[in-house]
């Protein structure tokens, strides 16, 4: 890869409500310490010397306000963009990869509910994409024994199947990385299985790649790059922001 190719750009989903969090405004647009969730997950990004671009791929309705809400909390020095996203994840991934330059070689996705990311999970995701692997996520050691069950969709007691052995098991984070070309051939055939009324969309992209055959490999994540996905991870995430800004000046 040249340098040009060699510097991530980064995607951004932002379009869904995140209603486990409960009423009021869109999830990405939540606050956490006084700053909205998208605006902490796009810093970090951006604080990495490995990106070059973020792309936020905001809701349809949203994206002026989004571009504005961006510009108005100082995210000068990197390339900004805010593109209209999709009604799934998928699309809106797909939508955001649509935007940026073809002579980009690395892609990361990263969730706006994952605010204190630490760059040095970027750098690391980043740096195993330029290094040769198509698909890059960093991920943690379950610290809970897992049980698989049998769903019971009504409700009651779940039988249970078996209990993997956690040691084999990884909570996935983002950002994922990507090989450019990787990614965007995964989505293709994603899309083309939908219209064929094919397989449900993947919870992640680089379970796309596993889809269609592709190798994804493994990097340290990070506890702090934990999903805010309902009240409580709230709570946890302004300890934690707190603890950063009486330590650092976060």
């Amino acid at each position: 890869m040249n340098a040009t190719a060699q510097l991530a750009a980064a995607v951004v989903p932002a379009a869904g409500r995140g209603e486990r969090l409960g009423p009021g405004a869109p999830k990405a647009l939540r606050e956490l310490g006084g700053v909205p969730l998208l605006v902490h997950a796009v810093r970090a990004l951006a604080r990495s010397r490995a990106v070059g671009l973020v792309v936020v791929a905001a809701p349809a309705d949203g994206v002026a306000e989004v571009a504005a809400l961006l510009d108005s909390h100082g995210l000068d020095g990197k390339d900004i963009r805010v593109v209209a996203g999709g009604a799934t994840r998928q699309e809106s991934v797909r939508l955001g990869l649509a935007a940026i330059p073809a002579d980009t070689g690395i892609v990361l996705v990263h969730d706006a509910a994952r605010p204190l990311v630490p760059v040095e999970v970027v750098d690391a995701v980043a740096a195993a994409v330029r290094a040769g692997a198509e698909a890059v996520v960093p991920a943690v050691p379950l610290a809970d024994t897992v049980k698989r069950v049998e769903p019971r969709p009504a409700g009651g007691p779940e039988p249970v199947l078996d209990t993997p052995d956690r040691a084999t098991l990884r909570a996935v984070q983002t950002p994922q990385g990507f090989l450019r070309a990787t990614l965007h051939q995964v989505h293709e055939k994603a899309l083309a299985e939908e219209a064929e009324g094919g397989l449900p969309p993947v919870t992640d992209d680089a379970g796309l790649v596993e889809r269609f055959g592709g190798r994804v490999v493994v990097v340290p994540g990070h506890e702090e790059a934990f999903k805010v996905t309902r009240p409580l991870d709230l709570v946890l995430a302004e300890a934690v922001l707190a603890r950063r800004r009486a330590s650092d000046g976060f």
